[in-house]
């Protein structure tokens, strides 16, 4: 499980350095300020979850399963969450409508949310030496 998690959160790394590349300079005049600022959200929640998924694959004091249920969280969190803002964002470039389906961003906020929860909770079950 720690390969897959160290994967997915060097790809999302990855693609929000790409992403936020292509906001800084490729959406310039393309889209309004506005939706610049909201399409560097989706980024650095991208690359936020990014780095929690690295620190939770070098944790020995997590379960297997914890880590399991936080990397599926977060895959599926930042795809909603940061995959519908990018969308949103640039909505004017596209044929489809993303505001058509802008209710996937707060549930995908939620499983980012829940992931956080999970590795409180487990924190917490920690025997104090």
């Amino acid at each position: 499980m720690n390969k897959k998690i160290l994967i997915l959160g060097t790809i999302l790394g990855l693609l929000s350095v790409i992403l936020g590349a292509f906001g800084a300079h490729g959406l310039k005049g393309l889209v309004s300020p506005e939706s610049i600022v909201s399409y560097e959200t989706g980024v650095k929640y991208q690359m936020y979850h990014a780095l929690l998924l690295l620190i939770v694959a070098s944790q020995k004091v997590l379960t297997e399963k914890a880590k399991s249920t936080i990397f599926y969280l977060i895959l599926v969190g930042v795809i909603l969450f940061s995959g519908s803002i990018y969308g949103l964002a640039t909505n004017v470039l596209t044929g489809f409508d993303f505001k058509s389906i802008a209710f996937v961003t707060p549930i995908g906020g939620l499983f980012l949310i829940i992931a956080w929860i999970v590795l409180l909770i487990n924190f917490l079950r920690l025997k104090t030496e």
